[in-house]
């Protein structure tokens, strides 16, 4: 029983097992074999003393466990060893300075990696070993660091310690996702540091950032620097974005095809805008406008940024429902048959796939706007229609995107220049890169020439990565795992703690 339940007690005698206090006790004692001497290594059974080792052990059946061990002082026999006298030592059972057995400890590292201090301590407690959440923390920070080489792909990205206030830099191995180093900054110059230090990094895998940009070009000039492919289709999304809303006037009356009823407040934002930038224009400054018109500084400050007025103009209030994609039907059945029920239409949309209610669906008649035109979409609805794969849009969307782009000649130029782009992306064409940045900028769509000049400046780390199969999205998931580590300790751990977790926890994974 004891080789199988207790195999590390093999290599001691056990003298009794008596269960007291609400834990269980072993006494027991070494064999009498001779030990060789740490120093000279001479096999020697001469005894100086006698002491006794408490270790606590895994529990058994909820109890803790601990084993009084009497361990021998022994005399070396060999009288020119500088060493006259030593404790024997018990592999797999009594390590040196140790106060728990080697599987004891192997269970605290295990609670301490997987839930840290307070809340390993009570896991812990749970099952039998008590300790204090800051043994269990001393626990995990003795622990060495894993041995690492550095590989020749790598990617780095930033995570918040304080969001707004501290940020930290996390490397992985692009190709394995295993956690190399946490920085304790984000600068450029650290990460620099770094690479002199790490040499042999061939290919560097980013998102936009400028900093990390300058720092993998000091610190490894010979790498390639890869720029992250999701980065690249989100900065182009919110120059789209810009576009749209800068031309949400030519698509806002679709559904009627008439210009609707504009209220006072928009009319007084297009008068204000007009007044505003007529005053720019004749070199007056903010302060004598905001002094002409009566208005707040901050008011001037704002029209005299927007560069449409389109963009200080709010959308429609009305959102949508779980009634809208019925529209049509209710409307073509109330026409054919103006006395039919409520609950009939409620049971007919129904087998269709409604998922509301019948109170809704009383709210959406009784507004009339089953009769209505559909709202105009907005402009970030616009923008995620046109970045979106026309393989991908349902009919009725498909239907609602070629009706803006019949209505605006720009954003039916800005949405070629998206789809020739995500076919570089998707085909990797990176060599074509620059001949779509010469057409965009040829056009007139200023937020889209934004984003082409932008690609200019950072342009081999682009067409990198148009053309390689790495990208950032490896280091953005471990970063997600970082944030799962960080709400354990509820955004407390310092960033020595937060390190270690991460170089122990998420290099296993």
């Amino acid at each position: 029983m004891v080789t199988v339940l207790f195999p590390h007690l093999a290599a001691v005698e056990i003298e009794r097992v008596d269960r007291q206090d609400g834990q269980i006790r072993v006494v027991a004692c070494t064999r009498g074999d001779p030990v060789c001497c740490p120093s000279c290594g001479t096999a020697t059974g001469k005894v100086h003393g006698y002491h006794r080792r408490r270790l606590a052990d895994r529990p058994v059946d909820g109890l803790p466990v601990v084993i009084e061990l009497r361990l021998r002082r022994l005399v070396c026999i060999n009288l020119d060893c500088a060493r006259q006298t030593f404790h024997e030592q018990v592999p797999g059972l009594a390590g040196r300075y140790g106060r728990r057995t080697p599987g004891a400890t192997a269970l605290v590292i295990a609670c301490a990696l997987a839930l840290a201090g307070r809340a390993g301590a009570s896991l812990l407690a749970t099952i039998g070993l008590l300790l204090s959440r800051t043994s269990v923390l001393s626990t995990l920070m003795a622990l060495p660091e894993p041995p690492s080489t550095v590989p020749a792909v790598i990617g780095v990205d930033d995570f918040a310690i304080k969001r707004g206030q501290r940020y930290a830099t996390i490397i992985i191995d692009a190709v394995t996702h295993r956690c190399l180093d946490v920085l304790p900054d984000r600068l450029g110059v650290t990460f620099a540091h770094w690479l002199q230090a790490h040499p042999g990094v061939q290919l560097i895998c980013r998102d936009r950032s400028t900093a990390y940009a300058a720092g993998a070009r000091d610190g490894a000039p010979q790498a390639v620097q890869c720029a992250d492919r999701w980065h690249l289709l989100n900065n182009l999304s919110e120059a789209v974005e810009k576009l749209a809303l800068a031309h949400r006037g030519c698509f806002r009356d679709i559904a009627t095809g008439q210009g609707r009823d504009e209220g006072p407040t928009v009319r007084r934002t297009r008068s204000r805008y007009a007044a505003i930038h007529a005053l720019l224009g004749q070199g007056v400054t903010n302060n004598e406008i905001a002094r002409r018109l009566h208005l707040a500084l901050n008011t001037v400050k704002k029209y005299a940024r927007a560069p449409h007025v389109e963009q200080l103009i709010g959308g429609s209030k009305r959102g949508a429902t779980l009634v809208d994609p019925f529209r049509d039907y209710l409307r073509s059945r109330r026409a054919a048959e103006p006395g039919v029920t409520v609950w009939a239409l409620l049971r007919e949309i129904k087998s269709m796939g409604y998922q509301g209610g019948s109170t809704l669906l009383y709210r959406y008649l009784g507004q009339g706007r089953a009769e209505d035109a559909p709202a105009p979409p907005s402009p970030r609805r616009v923008a995620s229609w046109i970045m979106t794969d026309p393989a991908h849009l349902s009919p009725g969307r498909t239907t609602r995107l070629q009706e803006v782009l019949d209505c605006c000649l720009e954003l039916k130029q800005a949405t070629e220049h998206v789809r020739t782009f995500a076919d570089l992306l998707t085909q990797r064409q990176g060599h074509r890169l620059d001949d779509w940045i010469a057409d965009v900028r040829a056009g007139d769509l200023h937020p889209l020439r934004s984003f082409a000049e932008g690609l200019l400046i950072d342009h081999d780390a682009v067409v990198a990565g148009l053309t390689l199969p790495y990208s950032n999205g490896p280091t953005e998931g471990v970063v997600n795992k970082i944030k799962l580590l960080k709400r354990q300790m509820y955004g407390r751990a310092g960033l020595a703690l937060l390190r270690k977790r991460i170089l122990l926890t998420i290099a296993r994974n």
